[in-house]
């Protein structure tokens, strides 16, 4: 199996996929306790594409997105974020990486507590010393709807506010690719609909790529494409899926488990 992505023609580098992994395994523990998290996952991500990624519990999804975005590291096999092989880089250059390039929103929110939500925005351009660009700041809170609450810290606002917070930061950077874990995990069913929809029109309008771990198939009903992981293994796909469609391939693959 090789372990090197595609090879790309002079000028058309565009045309690799946002990320890749290439026989991806993740283990934990040792001896008869060891636990297969990932077992040889080869999957990819399109440029300007919305993926949801689903599965059980324990299924190995939100590990094949901390391994694909460098928040973990493979025990073996390649991950691949823009042609660039992850595991090559060192610690500095793996740092620049998710900096420039990549955004993150999570479940838990990840905010500062002792920030305003400006502060909290910010916060990935003010460590690598850059400016953050004006205009976009603020087009990106006003499409967000938080320029009334820029002042306040996360302690005064709302789990919505604090999310659509938490989407800014990944966004304001404009990075090529955005990892988003269970983002609407602790929203109500219409704070869950704008993010949705936020991360729905970063793709269409701004040519983002976006890589969501969902349990939720409404929520999968946003992307252009579904796929589904089970026992750290991806077992089908869904291109142009409705939450109806979503649904019924969850219910078959829960049949053919039982």
């Amino acid at each position: 199996m090789t372990t090197r992505p595609p090879e790309t023609p002079a000028g058309e580098a565009e045309v690799r996929p946002a990320a890749q992994a290439i026989e991806l395994k993740k283990t934990y523990g040792t001896g008869q306790a060891v636990v297969e998290a990932l077992s040889g996952v080869s999957v990819s991500f399109g440029r300007g594409a919305f993926t949801a990624v689903m599965g059980p519990s324990g299924s190995g999804k939100s590990t094949l997105m901390h391994c694909m975005a460098g928040l973990d590291r493979p025990t073996s096999g390649k991950s691949y974020i823009g042609g660039r092989d992850i595991a090559a880089l060192d610690d500095t250059a793996l740092t620049e990486l998710r900096r420039d390039q990549v955004g993150f929103v999570f479940q838990s929110f990840n905010l500062v507590p002792t920030l305003s939500a400006a502060e909290n925005i910010t916060l990935p351009a003010d460590l690598a010393g850059r400016k953050v660009d004006k205009e976009w700041f603020g087009y990106t809170v006003g499409q967000l709807g938080l320029a009334s609450i820029l002042s306040h810290r996360p302690s005064e606002m709302s789990g919505g506010q604090q999310q659509r917070v938490a989407c800014a930061r990944a966004l304001v950077n404009r990075p090529q690719l955005i990892f988003a874990d269970e983002p609407t995990g602790n929203l109500d069913s219409v704070a869950s609909a704008e993010l949705l929809g936020i991360l729905r029109a970063s793709v269409d309008e701004l040519g983002q790529s976006i890589v969501m771990v969902t349990h939720d198939p409404g929520a999968a009903a946003h992307a252009d494409r579904v796929v589904f992981l089970a026992d750290g293994k991806v077992v089908d796909e869904l291109e142009g899926p409705t939450a109806a469609a979503v649904l019924d391939r969850v219910r078959a693959l829960g049949a053919k488990r039982s």
